[in-house]
């Protein structure tokens, strides 16, 4: 029998689904009760983002310049879609925190989503293969190669961050951006806070497309990071703080 992508994730799935789902469930709990523990340390970077609410307009160029960097596919129907970063209202975004007494214009506010780059992300935990990992500075990765498609990091992550390829995305990329890989059917992918721009000592492209000062990015563990200086000036929330993954996006409300 040939081993390819179909036949290993068959061969695979007594123990995916048997000793792999009861880890799983495990985690999950503790993810739900929010027995995971903060793991930061002051050694080295520990990269996050600030998104100021107030300051973010509704326009999308934060959102094409990611991916068009990053070979995002334009696939329909929505279900099969790809995304990295996308926007959602309050109710979506911060299930939970509302009440019937809030503004109208904050409910409506349109707020931008994208993987949480997790302290203590659920999804790495849950990947049989390490296809997905966290580095050191904090940055959740995918290795697209080890990637057998089981979703169990969809299933885990609690702020659907990630998309899976139902079919081969490469046809539905236009002006495909040559320096960043594209990935095949039958993978997850996500946003990965530019990592291969953070090695060159750039920005995201996101925070560089942003024309309205909304997106603010860099080291936490530096006292004098813009982030840093912003998250001690202003108050700021995380999404879903209380399933004890600490995320490290925040928001300016």
């Amino acid at each position: 029998m040939k081993l390819d992508r179909r036949n290993f994730i068959r061969m695979c799935g007594v123990g995916i689904l048997g000793l792999g789902a009861a880890k799983a469930d495990k985690i999950f709990a503790q993810v739900g009760s929010g027995k995971y523990q903060s793991t930061v340390t002051s050694d080295g970077k520990r990269w996050a983002m600030v998104i100021d609410t107030k300051k973010c307009e509704n326009c999308d160029d934060c959102i094409a310049a990611c991916h068009k960097g990053h070979n995002v596919p334009e696939i329909t129907p929505k279900e099969e879609e790809i995304k990295w970063i996308w926007k959602e209202d309050f109710e979506h975004s911060f299930p939970g925190l509302g009440h019937e007494r809030m503004s109208q214009e904050l409910m409506k506010r349109p707020f931008l989503l994208l993987c949480n780059h997790c302290e203590n992300p659920a999804c790495v935990r849950v990947c049989p293969t390490k296809a997905t990992f966290k580095r050191e500075d904090g940055v959740v990765m995918m290795d697209y190669h080890r990637c057998i498609g089981c979703r169990f990091c969809m299933a885990g992550c609690p702020y659907g961050a990630r998309s899976f390829n139902f079919q081969d995305p490469r046809p539905s990329i236009t002006d495909a951006n040559m320096l960043y890989p594209t990935r095949t059917k039958g993978v997850v992918e996500k946003c990965n806070f530019c990592a291969e721009r953070l090695v060159k000592g750039e920005l995201p492209l996101c925070v560089e497309a942003c024309r309205n000062g909304a997106l603010h990015f860099g080291d936490l563990n530096d006292p004098n990071s813009e982030v840093r200086k912003l998250m001690e000036s202003q108050p700021t929330i995380q999404r879903s703080a209380s399933m004890g993954t600490f995320p490290n996006v925040y928001y300016i409300i």
